[in-house]
């Protein structure tokens, strides 16, 4: 359903943290699960609003974007800042075998959670057995 294709991805995240970089683009915890004829994907985004994000679908690559802002210091002194802002990106290589027409996505509670139902096509369905001139469903 999910093709995973950066290994590297966390030692990415290691090496940006040691930096002290928040500009480039961060990534977006998440979970992904098959239930039926549906997948699901749950992903983190707290502090985010929902008109700071965007869901994009092209062919079979799914981008979730999204913006945290930081609190601006203005006459404040920061003493420590652990909670990274700037933009979050996550792409998903999504399986032929799922619908891309008919995403869903809902956001609550910090949590996006994006339903891809599977194609028709990759529905299991029955096949008739022929013998001779008598058919049997399985």
């Amino acid at each position: 359903m999910l093709m995973r294709t950066d290994p590297f991805r966390e030692l990415d995240r290691l090496a940006q943290q040691m930096l002290g970089r928040t500009d480039s683009q961060l990534s977006i915890p998440m979970d992904a699960w098959r239930e039926g004829d549906t997948f699901t994907v749950q992903l983190d985004l707290p502090g985010v609003r929902e008109s700071d994000f965007d869901l994009e679908v092209e062919r079979n690559v799914l981008t979730v974007r999204a913006e945290r802002r930081g609190a601006e210091a203005g006459d404040r002194e920061v003493i420590h800042a652990e909670r990274p802002s700037g933009t979050f990106v996550r792409r998903l290589f999504l399986s032929e075998a799922l619908d891309t027409e008919h995403v869903r996505a809902s956001y609550d509670d910090g949590v996006l959670t994006v339903t891809i139902p599977m194609a028709e096509q990759a529905k299991p369905r029955k096949v008739l057995v022929g013998s001779g001139a008598k058919q049997i469903e399985q």
